[in-house]
């Protein structure tokens, strides 16, 4: 085959001769950056290079070209960055879940509020008035929700049960992992040997878990039908070990509970009385106590009046819609999954809140029939996707509102939304800042705060 031929003869071309580079920088994703000057055929070819940090001198291994980079991993240090430290994990630098274990936990949020401000520069061409100090919280056993892929491979006659490699084709061979919750990262040893042991040992891809305050969810992808020996497996796993057990055979409606018949999702906010029940698959913020910070700091920006009315977009189960609740007037929360809608409703009512109301809407879509989008608001609060908020807020009616709180994802996307609002709508960018909700990986959570200008 062609396509074949040319593959391999990419992988022939790469020199896997160890060689010598000054680190730079550091990428967005948590990879070092140098220039290779070795008198190679490379030589000033920009270089990533992970696993290196910037001042350091390493010895690294090229592992990918591309026409204007080359990309590498690191072999040997030879000059260490003050800022150097050992990783927890023995697993870092093949499991594909961390990136920036071998990085001091502070600088890891200065590289990260780097990356921030570096993109609302670059991107959006906006400056931030004000830059917020760092929001952290607990940086190991945090992780409450993901996925662990699972793979047979016959050759080991072993069944792997982790994260994803660097190389993502791969399934890194975990025996613990210390930044999802102790109740999940201490047992991933013994869900491998609970799935080697089935019958249905290879047509299990995925596991997903999540925990509330008092529950500690696993969701099987089962590819077909278990039989009732397998079913008993995991039932006295999950009974021996407190989870709750669930099933996937198909699509997320299929998701269904093994054991016990009926159990409770659900985590409190205790500041603000609420407590949020959720499904399996449902999204929820993955770290606990970040995540009631982050919500302490958007209502604090919001700075939202007893005779105001917010608008919650991309509101999810009610995460921020439920808190703002108790403080103001009315909140209106629209988001475009109608089960987390509908969950969201029930969530209220659970709660006691009579002035919050909810709508399903695709806010990427045309909106002008949503009745909602005609409503006065003082306060507007977005939470969205990595995509950002864009199509959204070009539709938005914007006179009359007072402040906007974005909670951002990805930095870049909100460089993009922040300069519309700043560039084309003349709104101020008066405060922007990081938020560290995944510790040890690349990535970049934001809050960023706009004023009329």
């Amino acid at each position: 085959m062609p396509g074949s031929q040319n593959l391999l003869h990419a992988v022939a071309r790469i020199d896997q001769t160890p060689f010598e580079i000054d680190i730079l920088n550091l990428t967005h994703d948590g990879r070092g950056v140098g220039r290779r000057a070795d008198g190679s055929a490379n030589a000033d070819k920009t270089v990533f290079v992970s696993g290196a940090l910037p001042g350091e001198r390493v010895v690294a291994q090229q592992t990918a070209r591309q026409r204007s980079f080359d990309e590498a991993r690191t072999l040997t240090v030879l000059r260490a960055s003050a800022d150097r430290v050992t990783p927890r994990c023995a697993h870092f630098g093949t499991c594909g879940g961390c990136a920036l274990q071998h990085l001091d936990e502070a600088q890891q949020i200065h590289a990260k509020q780097r990356v921030l401000l570096e993109n609302l520069e670059r991107i959006g061409h906006v400056v931030p008035g004000r830059v917020l100090a760092p929001l952290t919280d607990a940086a190991w056993g945090y992780r409450r929700k993901g996925r662990l892929s699972v793979r047979r491979v016959e050759k080991k006659d072993k069944t792997l049960v982790g994260f994803r490699e660097q190389d993502p084709r791969f399934v890194a061979d975990l025996s613990e992992c210390h930044t999802v919750i102790p109740q999940i990262g201490g047992k991933i040893a013994a869900l491998a040997a609970l799935i080697d042991g089935l019958d249905a040992r290879r047509d299990i891809p995925q596991i997903e878990f999540i925990a509330g305050d008092d529950t500690v969810a696993l969701v099987f992808r089962n590819l077909v039908p278990l039989g009732e020996g397998d079913r008993a497996r995991l039932v006295d796993f999950a009974q021996a070990h407190s989870f709750a057990v669930f099933l996937q055979p198909g699509g997320i409606d299929s998701v269904h509970a093994l054991w016990p018949e009926h159990p409770r999702l659900a985590f409190r906010m205790p500041a603000w009385d609420i407590e949020l029940q959720f499904r399996p698959l449902d999204f929820i913020q993955v770290n606990a106590g970040l995540n009631q910070g982050m919500i302490a700091s958007a209502l604090e920006l919001l700075d939202a009046q007893p005779d105001d009315r917010v608008l919650d977009l991309f509101c999810g189960l009610g995460n921020f819609t439920l808190p703002l609740a108790r403080g103001v007037r009315a909140v209106v929360g629209v988001e475009g999954e109608a089960g987390l809608v509908q969950r969201a409703r029930g969530n209220a009512a659970h709660n006691g809140v009579a002035n919050a109301e909810f709508h399903a809407a695709d806010l990427a879509q045309d909106l002008r029939s949503q009745a909602w989008m005609r409503e006065g608001f003082e306060r507007l609060l977005l939470d969205p996707p990595r995509s950002g908020a864009d199509a959204v807020l070009r539709q938005l009616p914007l006179k009359g509102l007072k402040r906007i709180v974005y909670v951002s994802c990805h930095p870049a996307s909100l460089a993009r939304d922040a300069g519309y609002l700043v560039n084309e709508r003349g709104w101020k960018l008066r405060a922007a800042g990081v938020m560290d909700m995944f510790p040890h990986t690349a990535h970049v959570e934001s809050i960023a705060m706009f004023e009329p200008g």
